[in-house]
């Protein structure tokens, strides 16, 4: 089989254009997003959900069986692609300060184009706890196989990986709650601090993303 053509370092390569059906399903996903996001799962109906995508209602069940199998595949769905664009925010990067910074901004800049997946995946919890878990067990993952890694080169100091994973998790997740949700704007310092307490609770130097040597204070005293 002939080897495909290799794409550039830095540019993606151009994605196949949609179908007809194809797009109706992304329409109807949209819709399914947006309806759930306002009034939750329980409250949402496939009729408005047909409304906001703009289709006769009988469409809907071409794409998907029931209202619990949309929301599902929005779940699924919405988690593959955050993860996809913190893959290719942080590919090729070589320093884990430089990788958890890109990642957070990563991070925080997807919730501000999908803010209503936070009420969302909240909910996932009661409408099917599997999914809700998928979600962060996947996240969780591809983020612990980076920290593995980081921690063979001894570039970190962890004693649990995974704890410091969903500890890490819990922090963007809250900061995004805050600073995106409520505020829309994220101040600088805020943004600052957030990463002074990733790297330190991984023992990275914030400054040249090298470990912190052994006894080095982890907090400069100020200056009078």
């Amino acid at each position: 089989m002939a080897r495909a053509e290799a794409v550039p370092r830095g540019v993606r390569a151009a994605e196949p254009a949609l179908t007809k059906g194809q797009r109706t399903r992304l329409r109807l996903l949209e819709a399914a997003e947006a309806v759930f996001g306002e009034k939750g799962y329980y409250e949402a109906s496939v009729v408005e959900i047909t409304q906001r995508a703009r289709v006769a209602p009988g469409t809907f069940y071409v794409y998907f069986p029931s209202k619990k199998a949309i929301f599902t595949e929005l779940v699924r769905t919405r988690g593959h692609e955050m993860r996809r664009a913190l893959h290719e925010a942080t590919a090729g990067l070589s320093s884990r300060a430089e990788i958890e910074e890109a990642g957070f901004k990563t991070f925080l800049a997807w919730v501000r184009k999908h803010p209503a997946i936070y009420r969302i995946v909240r909910q996932a919890e009661y409408v099917d706890r599997e999914v809700f878990q998928e979600w962060y067990r996947k996240l969780a993952a591809e983020y612990s196989r980076g920290l593995k890694a980081a921690a063979r080169a001894g570039e970190i100091d962890v004693k649990d990986i995974e704890a410091a994973v969903y500890v890490l998790m819990g922090m963007g997740d809250f900061f995004g709650m805050r600073f995106v949700l409520w505020d829309g704007r994220i101040p600088r310092r805020a943004f600052q601090t957030l990463m002074d307490f990733v790297l330190r609770g991984l023992g990275v130097s914030a400054t040249r993303g090298k470990p912190l040597k052994p006894g080095a204070p982890k907090h400069r005293p100020r200056r009078a």
